[in-house]
């Protein structure tokens, strides 16, 4: 199934998508939230579908966060070869390990602010992993088991607050809008091979991202077993397993967005999401 939500911001109505088509289904589930994901409420909901008849939603309405807010964003850093090699740094021995705040999420065709102050915001396409089941000291055998999904995520950075400013990369990662997700999250049987989806994003109609999840240098069970030793991933959360080349940062000379530019990104099987750049515009 291909999971969405609809609505204005703080309305959003949970529904899947079907044949390009979106239908809603809050009459029979509450929300994509952590009950329904730790209680196998994919396989309920599937069940329910198909005794109900579901109404569609208008093609005008807006595309929200494709689940309610989660306990946590947990991000990969330096995870593609390529991008540690243009960030000027060493493909890391152990998977690299930040939080982004779930306060930053907005729909897939949200604006993107950029925050007051920054000269240096820029983009990353990652492929997101919905965790469906608690995971905690789990094996890579078992790590493939405690997905629910798999969804699209812009990892909005701003360079400077996040490497110049000293201390943890979170400060850089989590602005008011820095995490469009969605549009949709796809269950794992929609997804024929996770191993090898090509990421890409375009800025201004111009693909400046072109990567594999093939190039991944921690594959997904490992990324699942390894945090898992740390901490409990709970049903709902999205672990972002990182970017490969062609982020600004990389570019030569470094190249940043402005108020007006254009991010287009997509992944195999996760559609594409489009986000219009803005100026901050408080005191």
């Amino acid at each position: 199934m291909k999971l969405i939500r609809y609505g204005n911001p703080g309305e959003e109505k949970p529904g899947i998508l079907i044949d390009g088509k979106r239908f809603d289904v809050s009459d029979i589930i509450e929300d994509y939230d952590t009950a329904f994901f730790g209680s196998d409420g994919i396989t309920d909901l599937q069940d329910k579908i198909d005794a109900h008849s579901l109404k569609e939603v208008d093609a005008d309405v807006r595309w929200g966060v494709p689940m309610a807010r989660p306990g946590k964003i947990v991000c990969i850093g330096l995870n593609y070869a390529d991008h540690a090699a243009e960030s000027g740094m060493d493909a890391p021995e152990e998977p690299v390990i930040f939080f982004k705040a779930t306060s930053s999420m907005v729909g897939p065709y949200d604006d993107v602010i950029i925050p007051k102050g920054s000269e240096k915001t820029d983009w990353e396409v990652e492929l997101g992993v919905v965790i469906g089941k608690k995971a905690s000291y789990v094996t890579e055998a078992e790590a493939m088991n405690h997905v629910a999904g798999y969804v699209l995520h812009n990892d909005v950075s701003e360079r400077a607050f996040q490497i110049e400013r000293g201390g943890q990369w979170v400060k850089g990662k989590s602005c008011d809008t820095f995490a469009p997700v969605g549009p949709w999250i796809a269950t794992p049987d929609e997804i024929s091979d996770v191993n090898n989806l090509n990421l890409w994003l375009k800025i201004n109609g111009k693909k400046l991202q072109d990567g594999t999840s093939a190039d991944l240098i921690f594959k997904i069970p490992h990324i699942i077993h390894y945090l898992s030793q740390f901490m409990t991933l709970e049903p709902g959360d999205i672990i972002s397993t990182g970017t490969p080349a062609g982020v600004g940062l990389g570019l030569n000379p470094p190249t940043f967005l402005k108020p007006g530019d254009v991010m287009e990104l997509g992944i195999d099987g996760l559609g594409s999401s489009k986000q219009h750049v803005k100026a901050y515009s408080g005191q």
